[in-house]
């Protein structure tokens, strides 16, 4: 790599966020946390663009599996350690984090991808069964994980008992065990762009590619340390607009899921919509397959009481974005009605959250 190379912002941001948190910078007043604001967003601009460099190296679908596992790790370490330091105050958190993050994805980030390509090309293809064999297994583990809790009686109350928290945890990690194989081997051809690479012409050496993981895994540890060290401010705003305090967990799960949602964004912009739909969906389904027995596991091991089971609205919210994602994805193409579709979807999600 040429020393000018590490010039470039996606290189310089990472650096300056990490010396900037691990200095104590971060706390120290309004000017403190906007400038802790813009190196965040430097560092999830420059993950966008190492996840990118990873995936042109590896190919579909192991880039976007990549990023939405390195992603789904961040995400599940900010949860649990808010757990634990919380206490019994984050009963919720799991649980709302976890829906905010399927629910932004669902609506939000597939909704812009399919907005973005239906107003840049009219219509975008993908392969309908790559979409089938996501939402089937989407759908088993949302309503194993978020909703029946709510129906069974061995617990009062949107909760599972010990038992049944490793039962539903196997059941996550043999429906996302299977569903990676089915992914990488036995059906690979499902979820690889059949006209290929639009930008093939670009094939990172192996230097590079170490560098951008390396940076890519740093760029995404930051991010998630800088949003758990600006939770305090966030908690604060949250409280001053009066809002319920469930819209923390919206607000983290937005900026830990930016790097994601700005590559499959970028991805639809370049006419690669099957890439767009690896990376949303391919992280739903990380987000809820692997948090949940992660979670539980926490849950059983520090003995914090988990709520899972969603309240009637979040139901009914969750039963529309998947309807509409499942018929918008059944003919295999998209056009703009369907990504406005989904985005009302989500104002309707997030306006219902701040004014329930």
């Amino acid at each position: 790599m040429k020393p000018k190379e590490f010039l470039q912002y996606t290189y310089i941001f990472p650096v300056l966020a990490v010396i900037y948190y691990f200095a104590g910078f971060m706390g120290q007043g309004i000017i403190s946390d906007i400038i802790a604001g813009i190196l965040l967003t430097g560092s999830v601009l420059s993950a966008v663009h190492h996840a990118e460099v990873v995936a042109h190296k590896v190919g579909e679908p192991y880039g976007t599996i990549i990023l939405a596992l390195c992603i789904t790790i961040i995400e599940v370490a900010l949860i649990i350690s808010l757990m634990v330091a919380g206490g019994e105050q984050a009963i919720t958190l799991a649980r709302d984090t976890v829906f905010a993050a399927v629910m932004i994805i669902l609506n939000g980030i597939i909704g812009i991808c399919v907005l973005v390509g239906g107003v840049k090309y009219f219509e975008q293809f993908f392969a309908r069964t790559s979409a089938t064999t996501y939402l089937v297994s989407i759908v088993s583990i949302l309503v194993i994980t978020l909703v029946l809790p709510n129906f069974t009686s061995s617990v009062n109350g949107p909760y599972y008992n010990t038992a049944q928290l490793i039962f539903v945890s196997i059941a996550c990690l043999v429906i996302y065990g299977v569903f990676l194989m089915v992914q990488t081997v036995r059906h690979r051809s499902y979820f690889v762009p059949a006209d290929g690479n639009a930008e093939e012409h670009f094939i990172p050496n192996k230097t590079q590619t170490v560098v951008s993981f390396f940076l890519l895994v740093v760029c995404l540890i930051v991010v998630v340390l800088m949003a758990k060290g600006l939770s305090k401010t966030i908690e604060d705003m949250v409280q001053s607009m009066g809002a319920p305090k469930s819209l923390v967990g919206v607000i983290i799960a937005g900026v830990v899921l930016l790097p994601e949602g700005l590559a499959a964004i970028r991805a639809a912009r370049n006419n690669q919509f099957q890439s767009s739909l690896n990376l949303a969906l391919g992280s739903a389904l990380a987000s809820i397959g692997l948090s949940i027995p992660a979670i539980s596991a926490v849950s059983i091991m520090y003995d914090i009481p988990l709520v899972l089971g969603l309240d009637k609205k979040d139901i009914i919210l969750l039963t529309l974005s998947v309807f509409i994602v499942m018929l918008s994805l059944s003919r295999g193409k998209t056009n703009v009605l369907y990504g406005t579709v989904l985005l009302v979807n989500l104002a309707a999600y997030i306006f219902t959250v701040i004014v329930p």
